[in-house]
């Protein structure tokens, strides 16, 4: 077991620096959206009834951001489409944004295809693979990112490269100051959540010490407490190599209350996510769940967010949930960079005929 406030034995486990890589999610996004912005050849945003927003793992969690950090402003509805296939209604009339950071995800080309075979309007998030090379060919709108990440750690890449993007094409009015209140925000919880800075002072050390060896439950409202609890149960799963499980409020009160009873609430460490912009009837129900959690022997915690806009408040708890998932593997002494289980599926399904 590592100690959390031995930073030596912090950096020297985390050999790829994963945390290095969590605290530049604030110039990520700002670099992102600008080069967004300054995309070229966008598809035409005139008369579009839908957005369907094509991707996997880290790259389909971009377009979770998009469709709730502005749901009260899109005009159209935004669908996550995390399929080989389409939805029937993808046509001429819909905005197909593929989003692969390596630009081969399986899925996210055969989605892609499909676009071209309907004759979608199409834009593409990704730092090249095969995605980039074949919007090359067609002449299809592509929004570059840096390589040289693991997919989960480009999340301010994918997602503000979209935004600048859709900005542009006019879908979205225009959001530079909560970009950079965003921005702003995430910079100082780098500060305050970095392997530096000690346990006591913390929010995710301390959050991943609590956790301990008990399996994490994460709840949020509905809308962007929901894909910041998403969030954290993928980070988790990849950075703290652990089992985890996330719950939107108030769906949760409809079914996981029932499953609070003794002897299994001690097994488990609830972490409930919280913003100011939760309706009121959603924010009622948190510590009324918590009270039917604890009688069955689980703890539970709150983390809050930051920030005005929803951007930000969305941003502020994916950050602490990206910082505590390290430190959740590292207290283990495991490096939070490699995904073997994920590499041995890839190679055993590259020898499978399609």
């Amino acid at each position: 077991m590592i100690d959390l406030d031995d930073e030596p034995a912090l950096r020297a486990t985390d050999a790829s620096d994963m945390l290095g890589s969590v605290a530049s999610l604030g110039p990520d996004a700002r670099n992102a959206y600008a080069t967004g912005r300054d995309a070229t050849g966008l598809p035409d945003g005139h008369g579009l009834h839908s957005v369907v927003f094509c991707g996997m793992g880290g790259s389909a969690i971009a377009g979770d951001l998009i469709r709730e950090g502005f749901r009260s402003r899109l005009a159209v509805p935004v669908v996550v489409n995390r399929s080989p296939e389409l939805p029937a209604f993808a046509g001429p009339d819909t905005l197909v944004v593929a989003s692969s950071y390596s630009g081969n995800t399986a899925e996210t080309l055969s989605a892609f295809a499909g676009a071209v075979e309907r004759g979608c309007r199409i834009l593409a998030i990704t730092s090249g693979g095969a995605l980039g090379d074949a919007c090359e060919q067609r002449g299809f709108a592509w929004v570059p990112v840096p390589g040289g990440f693991q997919p989960r750690a480009a999340l301010g890449h994918l997602a503000f490269a979209a935004i600048g993007a859709l900005e542009s094409a006019g879908l979205i009015a225009r959001v530079g100051d909560e970009v950079e209140e965003t921005g702003r925000e995430l910079d100082v919880l780098a500060t305050e959540l970095g392997p530096d800075a000690g346990l006591e002072d913390n929010t995710a050390k301390r959050t991943a010490d609590w956790i301990g060896d008990r399996l994490p439950v994460i709840w949020g409202a509905e809308g962007i407490g929901s894909v910041a609890a998403m969030r954290w149960k993928t980070q988790l799963n990849e950075n703290g190599k652990v089992p985890a499980f996330h719950a939107a409020m108030s769906e949760l009160d409809h079914n996981e209350v029932v499953g609070w009873v003794e002897p299994y609430g001690e097994r488990f460490a609830v972490v409930a996510l919280r913003h100011d912009g939760e309706p009121a009837e959603l924010a009622a129900r948190f510590p009324l769940s918590a009270e039917i959690a604890e009688s069955a022997g689980a703890e539970v915690r709150e983390i809050r967010a930051r920030g005005r806009s929803a951007l930000a408040r969305l941003l502020t708890l994916i950050s602490v949930g990206d910082f505590a998932s390290c430190y959740v593997g590292l207290r283990r002494g495991i490096d939070p960079t490699p995904v073997a289980a994920i590499d041995r599926l890839k190679a055993a399904l590259a020898g499978h005929p399609s």
